[in-house]
């Protein structure tokens, strides 16, 4: 479907023809003066009229040629100043399915070392990265989201079917990327923000962290009871150990500290607020029991929505007309005619 940005800009086109009516009729007038003041004296008008009798001027060929490129490029301009555009429909399909935020803890206690893997320590984020790994690989059809938070909570990634692009965020995750404090509450906002504009019944927040919230603005537990408003279902996964002193490297070097606590109370309270479960980070069975839990949800409906993506078109035209142009410069005034019968007395 062709559709024209600046239809009026048609009005162009009845410039030229107002132009020659107002010259036609200025040399018709002079024409009339002339008649009424001017006498032909010469000494045989009849041998002259004779002269011309039965013969009419030549076609002038190039009047013609010269006519029709100057239509042709004032056509070709008045087009292209009317953007021309061609609509192509575009159907963006959303299949239905599940509506999935996760939040992650980001912040300094992140890089405490109180995992073991394989008689190898390793820190919270890496088992974060494992773990959510996992879990946003089997979420086939679902709408996943990123946010991280430290001082303060950031949207890394809008909810999008594009699973693989929110893994590889995730996986170039690191520590203190948003400060060294942790907002939880801020973080359990955010999502609820982000997922209320969703279909209700398939709002989920899947929230990572430590349990310990020394940032933000937000209480957790008073943005847990926004989130159960909201009808946003918050399942927690605790991230930490119960260590009196935790292993973390700062400064290149390995310290303990005992302010890095694991607050699992909290955790668990946010869930059971909304409806959801708590975790461990280090249960095997957490991951099949929280898409467990989600698949029995209700999935948001298939959305369908159509939008017409425009293709300019002005190149055509405007080619028209500079080729006119180009014409009209190399034969100036169109001067080739047709040899015209000589005259006879």
């Amino acid at each position: 479907m062709i559709r024209f940005e600046w239809p009026w800009m048609v009005l162009l086109l009845v410039l030229p023809l107002a132009q020659w009516l107002m010259t036609r009729r200025r040399l018709d007038a002079l024409e009339e003066y002339r008649q009424r003041r001017t006498t032909l004296l010469y000494p045989s008008l009849q041998r002259l009229q004779s002269a011309f009798q039965g013969h009419r001027p030549g076609l002038s060929r190039g009047s013609l040629v010269q006519r029709i490129l100057v239509v042709l490029l004032w056509l070709g301009l008045t087009l292209a100043l009317m953007r021309p555009q061609w609509l192509q429909p575009f159907t963006d399909e959303k299949v239905a399915g599940y509506d999935l935020m996760l939040a992650v803890d980001a912040s300094h206690s992140m890089e405490a070392l109180d995992f073991t893997v394989n008689g190898r320590q390793v820190s919270r984020m890496q088992v974060v990265k494992g773990v959510m790994g996992r879990f946003i690989e089997q979420r086939k059809g679902d709408r996943v989201g990123l946010i991280i938070f430290g001082n303060q909570a950031f949207v890394l990634s809008p909810l999008t079917l594009d699973r693989r692009m929110v893994r590889q965020l995730l996986d170039n995750l690191v520590p203190r990327i948003a400060g060294d404090g942790t907002a939880i509450g801020d973080a359990i906002g955010l999502g609820i923000k982000k997922l209320r504009e969703r279909p209700p019944g398939s709002r989920v927040l899947i929230l990572v962290a430590d349990g310990e919230n020394t940032a933000g603005t937000i209480p957790p537990l008073e943005a847990a009871r926004l989130a159960a408003a909201e009808g946003v279902r918050i399942y927690t996964i605790g991230v930490g150990s119960h260590q009196k002193e935790v292993p973390i490297i700062e400064e290149g070097r390995l310290v303990y500290r005992s302010d890095l606590g694991f607050d699992e109370a909290t955790m668990r309270k946010i869930a059971e607020t909304t409806g959801g479960a708590y975790f461990r980070a280090s249960d095997a069975n957490a991951l099949e029991e929280i898409s467990r839990r989600i698949n029995e949800l209700e999935k948001s409906k298939a959305e369908s929505r159509t939008v017409w993506v425009p293709h300019p078109l002005f190149r055509w035209p405007l080619a028209v007309a500079l080729l006119s142009l180009l014409l009209l410069g190399l034969f100036p005034g169109g001067r080739w005619r047709l040899p015209v019968e000589s005259l006879h007395d």
